[in-house]
């Protein structure tokens, strides 16, 4: 998140995904990189005292001009703490899940700020097994971090680190997508794919192309400043038209570091993160293999999408947002599948986290085995009208602090009555506030949303 942090260095770093900010900008400064080095050498480290050798930490990045800094700022802390640095490049976020599981490390980092502009940045950490730190790891860390407790001369000599360079990374991972759908044949399918300039500009296109799709690529030439610049999943429009054009199956675009996406059938109409879980929802439930006959969404999930789950004898287990926090549900529960309407979907036979490219797979999997267009196949659901409006904010003061916020929601939430929903929320990555309202009038709705969120701006509005 863009955390309220002093001056000095010492506050809260990690948000709900990591730590992220403007690049060169505390926290995400190479003094501080090298800092959480250290501490995630330190903290990360495995207890087993039979293991050989020193310990292994993978680090990937997006494209952002940004990550070569951080890069090596990382890599100094880890290997001043006696571990060593498998440094793979641009890669997505998944893809440093799986590799830190199967090449036996013992923690990975992304540098990534996912959808945010080329100017922000992040460090998202994984555990030894692929999933994303907890809130206790993440305390220790920041403890470390904040502390500065660290003792040069205690690692000297022979005892330092090394960083690596792995070239067959890449490889390992398109392997990895290909299995997830038993290297099924796409042939006869046409797909418009937008990477956004982004982690996956060099991976996607070649997983889908040897599985048989013919692939038009859009945004696949990054230069570190246009990640994310008009294209990918916060901007699809490009990847509609060219859907349109191109008279393809589908349009897929990716974010930029490649754990979720946004969809648009052969119409170029979008299909957004509820439609695509709904959809493997039911298909899994049919093949009698979704753990509990149950779902784990967010919050922010449509109402509509509720209604299909129910209709289809489904339990819909609802966190909090963020795909961090499906995955803890899922681990929790024992379940499956899970998803966000943002387009993170987790497949837990595979995945430890939202994973762009293999939700790809396995929608263009029920295509084939279905041999109906995606237009129909998204009727699954009906969603009912939502806005969303999102307002910079100079602080993140609780909403409930806040009188005249707070007598404006209980007004909307009476309006609405059961025919709808309000959720106000702060983003966990951007110094914003969100409004959503659903219901089931666009215009009605749209003025109680803004009228919610003049509130908020009379009050903290940046």
């Amino acid at each position: 998140m863009m955390s309220s942090l002093n001056d000095n260095g010492n506050g809260k770093i990690f948000g709900t995904d990591g730590i992220r900010g403007k690049a060169n900008v505390y926290p995400m400064t190479p003094e501080i990189a090298l800092r959480v080095g250290k501490a995630v050498a330190t903290v990360l480290q495995r207890a087993d005292k039979k293991r050989q050798g020193k310990p292994k930490i993978v680090i990937g990045k997006d494209t952002r001009l940004s990550g070569y800094m951080l890069e090596t700022a990382l890599t100094s802390g880890i290997v001043s703490q006696g571990a060593h640095v498998f440094l793979v490049g641009p890669m997505p976020t998944p893809a440093i899940a799986h590799l830190t599981k199967s090449m036996n490390a013992d923690a990975g980092i992304v540098i990534s700020a996912s959808h945010n502009p080329a100017h922000d940045n992040g460090i998202k950490v994984f555990d030894h097994a692929g999933y994303k730190l907890g809130e206790d790891l993440e305390d220790r860390i920041e403890q470390l971090v904040n502390s500065n407790g660290f003792d040069s001369g205690e690692v000297t000599g022979n005892d330092i680190g090394k960083a690596f360079r792995i070239d067959d990374a890449r490889g390992r991972y398109i392997e990895f997508c290909k299995s997830s759908i038993d290297n099924l044949s796409l042939q006869g399918l046409k797909v418009v794919l937008d990477c956004a300039n982004g982690a996956a500009y060099h991976i996607a296109p070649y997983i889908f192309s040897e599985l048989g799709a013919q692939v038009v690529s859009l945004n696949t030439e990054p230069d570190g400043l246009n990640i994310n610049l008009n294209c990918g999943a916060l901007h699809p429009e490009q990847m509609q038209r060219e859907v349109r054009r191109q008279k393809a199956d589908l349009g897929i675009a990716l974010d930029g570091d490649a754990d979720r996406i946004i969809v648009c059938d052969e119409k170029g109409k979008l299909v957004d993160g509820d439609h695509l879980l709904a959809l493997m929802a039911l298909d899994l439930k049919a093949k009698g293999k979704l753990a509990r006959d149950t779902v784990v969404s967010t919050v922010m999930a449509n109402l509509g999408f509720h209604e299909a789950m129910r209709q289809a004898g489904l339990q819909v287990k609802v966190t909090q947002v963020g795909d961090k926090y499906v995955i803890d549900e899922m681990r929790r529960g024992g379940f499956v599948l899970g998803g966000e309407q943002s387009g993170h979907l987790v497949f837990h036979e595979y995945s430890t986290t939202g994973d762009g490219i293999i939700t790809g797979l396995q929608l263009l999997r029920l295509l084939c085995e279905k041999r109906q267009p995606l237009s129909r196949l998204a009727r699954c659901m009906k969603a009912y009208p939502q806005v969303l409006v999102n307002l910079k904010v100079r602080e993140k003061r609780p909403f409930e602090a806040m009188e005249g916020v707070q007598e404006r929601i209980h007004y909307v939430e009476g309006k609405l009555g059961s025919e709808g929903r309000v959720l106000v929320r702060y983003s966990g990555t951007e110094n914003l506030a969100r409004v959503m309202i659903e219901g089931k009038h666009q215009t009605e709705i749209s003025k109680l949303a803004q009228s919610i969120a003049s509130e908020i701006r009379k009050v903290i509005g940046a």
